[in-house]
């Protein structure tokens, strides 16, 4: 019977590994949550009947215990760190170097080494671990780089990363180097219950890793990839690119992503290709690694006191950096939100000169202990405004002060209320900025089309011309525009034409640009489509706009209450009664390849832009979104697109290029 139930339990653990296998690494399960469940629980009970527990069952990946202390691990093989190169020159004079030695030795020596191949890879932005596997394949240790010669034993911590397999088919000791990352979706879940949030996710891999409490660990939910066999008694590799396979083949989790380059103008094309996809990444990376494949001329190379001459790391501009925080703004939105912004010791980050950054608002100040005079981390992605994640150890706090909301609006005086996490500017009918900004949303292009608008007009006329309400649009004459700095008579009277035009506006644009919570343009176009009048959407209750797919509770909250208001009442009889006329045209879709389906579009489009091909899409009865999943159904590729592409491959996605797709439409 115990001979069994060892059986048993021998089974379980081959088959929930393999289920976790198949889940974290290949991204295609084939066993539902229960089913694991089920089996875990069984192997669990198991384990405490027979008290036979083998290192490598997933019962041992989270332990309950805090340890004393970290223990030193000295690596079988040293653990090198690479050199780096900042600008293509740099890279180009280590290409140089390396073929002048190809040249040398294949001129001097009898054995001639093959061409240079350089094998690409991401630079991840993590914690390097060594994990170590003994000839019965089962990891016995996880450790951290340290000096490079001895680093911490963490092997409690790595086992929480549940791609990380405990035992591989492999009957040689080898250790296997990686790195653990933070996802920004675990870095996001994790913060929103932490009582004190991480401030990056480097800082939450290494941090997760540098704990004692395992549970803590095991709640920051790491990831890992590896790319590096550093120590191997067993098999001998002829290439990295063999290295790469006996890795992933071991079931270890490896990045999709690895190049094989021979020229610089192929390098540099694919470093132009990383930097333009790193922002869509869900984590972090600083740069690419370049390695040569062939493994005898690695070690023909070899090393200096610091680097293996073989390889490189391309690094980019930073993303994040540390700077004072020396004052706040508080800046007024369309919808009357007194929002913070923070005013910052200018810093270079990502090849831009940063004086501001986002605070959203006091609760998050509140949760990231943000004082003016802190030393704070800013991080920056691509054009988007830079946030403060938190503050630096480096910070003093004896030199600080607490950031207070303002009492009165910042622009016009008037009363400000909190709601929420947020505070409202009350005066919404005659504050500058909220007017100025709704009138730059009524006009814009997806809500009623008033070309050649812009925020600047939109202060002209308030300042100048006395707009204070949308409907005065309608009554702007001629004369009047004709003063206005940079409006000479073509301007002008294209600006009154469009004016004109604009009245006659369908419905779905009309919603959008009357500025509800919550109300995008899709929400406007369901409206739309549910109610086919203006009437019928203002008086709408709580029960039928929750009837429409993709409208909960606080979109039709939000609508309700926007109509509640006599003020937006008023002035939406104004404008109807000024000649704005929404209308409604029933749109059938003809059946077609698209009717029902998921889209995600990626790339730049030649015959679109990101909204005429969006507004395309929805009309023909797709459904368009932004992440690939395997709940996709096409994925629409244009020049230069991102990771999106690359897992719409990795899950077999169908891929439609913009000529493929212009023929499935061309006859509807």
């Amino acid at each position: 019977m115990e001979s069994e139930k060892k059986q048993r339990i021998n089974e379980l653990i081959s088959e929930l590994n393999k289920y976790a296998y198949e889940y974290y690494v290949l991204d295609n399960p084939t066993a539902s949550d229960k089913e694991y469940d089920k089996k875990y629980y069984e192997l669990v009970d198991l384990e405490k009947e027979t008290q036979y527990i083998l290192p490598y069952s997933p019962t041992q990946r989270i332990g309950d215990t805090n340890l004393n202390e970290f223990q030193k691990y000295t690596h079988k093989a040293k653990l090198w760190s690479l050199d780096k190169a900042q600008s293509i020159e740099e890279l180009r004079d280590w290409i140089i170097k390396n073929e002048k030695f190809i040249r040398e030795y294949n001129a001097s020596h009898e054995e001639q080494l093959p061409s240079l191949r350089y094998v690409l890879t991401k630079k991840f932005d993590g914690l390097t671990i060594n994990c170590t596997y003994d000839d019965n394949g089962i990891l016995i240790k996880s450790a951290t780089r340290g000096t490079g010669e001895v680093g911490e034993d963490i092997t409690a911590q790595a086992k929480t990363i549940k791609s990380l397999p405990l035992k591989i088919d492999y009957d040689s000791a080898v250790e296997i180097h990686g790195e653990a990352i933070m996802t920004k979706e675990a870095f996001a879940e994790y913060n929103k219950s932490a009582e004190v949030p991480l401030k990056n996710l480097r800082n939450g891999a290494a941090g997760a890793l540098r704990n004692l409490n395992i549970k803590e660990t095991a709640r920051r939910n790491l990831s890992a990839f590896f790319y590096d066999v550093g120590y191997n008694e067993g098999i001998h590799f002829n290439t990295y690119i063999e290295m790469m396979d006996f890795i992933k083949n071991n079931g270890l989790p490896v990045d999709k992503y690895i190049k094989i380059c021979t020229k610089l103008e192929e390098i540099e094309k694919e470093i132009e290709y990383i930097k333009n996809i790193r922002d869509d990444l869900s984590y972090d990376i600083d740069g690419v690694v370049l390695a040569i494949d062939d493994i005898r001329t690695r070690e023909l190379m070899g090393y200096t006191i610091k680097f293996p001459k073989w390889a490189i790391a391309f690094k980019f501009e930073a993303q994040e950096a540390t700077t004072t925080l020396l004052d706040v703004e508080w800046n007024v939105g369309r919808s009357g939100r007194v929002s913070p912004t923070a005013l910052l010791e200018p810093v270079e980050l990502a090849g831009v000169t940063v004086k501001r950054a986002t605070l959203n608002n006091m609760d998050d100040i509140q949760r990231k202990g943000v004082k003016i005079g802190s030393k704070v981390f800013v991080r920056r992605s691509n054009d988007v405004i830079p946030e403060i994640m938190g503050i630096s150890e480096e910070d003093d706090a004896d030199n600080t002060k607490e950031i207070a909301p303002p009492e009165k609006c910042p622009y016009c005086g008037g009363e400000i209320i909190r709601e929420g996490v947020h505070y409202f500017c009350e005066n919404t009918l005659s504050c500058r900025p909220q007017m100025v900004k709704s009138i730059v949303h009524f006009a814009s292009r997806e809500a009623m089309n008033i070309e050649g608008f812009s925020e600047k007009t939109a202060e002209q006329f308030y300042e100048k011309l006395g707009i204070k309400a949308i409907a005065d649009l309608y009554r702007i004459k001629k004369e009047e525009l004709l003063t206005l700095e940079k409006f000479g008579e073509k301007k002008t009277q294209n600006i009154l034409d469009s004016i004109e035009k604009s009245k006659n506006c369908d419905l779905a644009s009309f919603i959008f640009a009357l500025g509800i919570s919550n109300v995008g343009k899709k929400t406007a176009r369901d409206l739309s489509k549910k109610f086919k009048n203006f009437e019928s959407i203002k008086n709408a209750d709580f029960d039928s706009l929750i009837s429409i797919q993709d409208i909960g509770d606080i979109v039709a909250q939000s609508v309700i209450e926007f109509f509640k208001n006599d003020a937006i009442l008023n002035s939406i009889k104004e404008l109807i009664e000024l000649g704005v006329t929404p209308n409604f045209e029933e749109e059938e879709a003809v059946q077609n390849d698209f009717m029902n389906k998921t889209v995600v579009v990626t790339g730049s489009l030649k015959g679109y832009g990101r909204i005429e091909i969006k507004e395309k899409l929805e009309s023909l009865g797709a459904k368009v979104s932004s992440s690939v999943s395997k709940k996709t159904d096409y994925v629409l590729v244009g020049e230069d697109p991102g990771s999106k592409y690359d897992k719409a491959l990795e899950l077999g996605v169908k891929i439609l290029n913009e000529e493929e797709f212009n023929k499935k439409i061309l006859n509807l």
